[in-house]
């Protein structure tokens, strides 16, 4: 059957994360005077920041952490990385990139090329993990929410990618099917694994690369390719 609808996740695949959540931690370090606190350099500590994040995030798709431990550890953690055990001040430093990473406009290239071409032929979707409230502020201080349909966050269920259920509720809502749809990625466990155990074809968006020995319906290095998919 023909593909009729296009289901993105957007962190790292749209919005570029990466670029935003670096940019609100450099505001962060010079906001709280992190050389008063000992801290002497800004790209260590996002280092260390992003350690843990990753590893909490991991603990918080197997539903092992709460959203609100992950929000409260991530910072705790990398500050007394360097001997700071401010909980004030982690929690402080929390809400602020909360609030300001949203706000952030940096998206991956070709991102907006892409949804505009898309949207002409297909119904468009996003499928995210990310915290609800955050998301749909990011698709509209980017301006690329008019490009979907439909936005389904995990929060809104109460299960996260890769579980079938997201993928499942998702079809559901949008009145598609596993044949008449399809995911696009960056990462190849929750959005690519995810969605073709379920029965959705994927396109997995290796920005970086990565060797795995995975064997997607198809992939890609930059979002540019998709013209020549659809």
């Amino acid at each position: 059957m023909e593909i009729t609808n296009i289901f993105f996740d957007l962190d790292n695949t749209l919005w570029d994360f990466k670029k935003n959540s670096t940019n609100t931690l450099n505001e962060i370090a010079f906001k709280f005077k992190f050389e008063n606190l000992g801290i002497n350099s800004t790209k260590k500590f996002i280092s260390i920041y992003n350690r843990f994040n990753d590893q909490l995030w991991a603990l918080y798709r197997l539903d092992k952490i709460t959203k609100e431990k992950l929000r409260s550890e991530r910072f705790r953690l990398a500050l007394e990385y360097f001997n700071v055990n401010n909980i004030d001040i982690a929690e402080k430093i929390g809400i602020y990139y909360i609030n300001e990473s949203p706000k952030k406009k940096d998206l991956v290239p070709h991102t907006k090329t892409v949804l505009k071409y898309l949207k002409e032929k297909y119904r468009l979707h996003i499928i995210t993990n990310g915290f609800e409230e955050v998301q749909y502020k990011k698709l509209e201080n980017c301006e690329i929410s008019k490009f979907f349909s439909t936005v389904i966050t995990s929060e809104q269920i109460g299960v996260k990618k890769p579980n079938a259920k997201i993928f499942e509720y998702s079809l559901s809502i949008t009145k598609s099917t596993k044949n008449n749809s399809i995911m696009i990625g960056d990462d190849l466990e929750a959005d690519i694994i995810g969605a073709e155990k379920y029965g959705i074809k994927s396109i997995y968006f290796n920005r970086n690369k990565s060797k795995h020995q995975y064997n997607p319906f198809k992939e890609i290095n930059c979002l540019s390719e998709i013209f020549q998919i659809f």
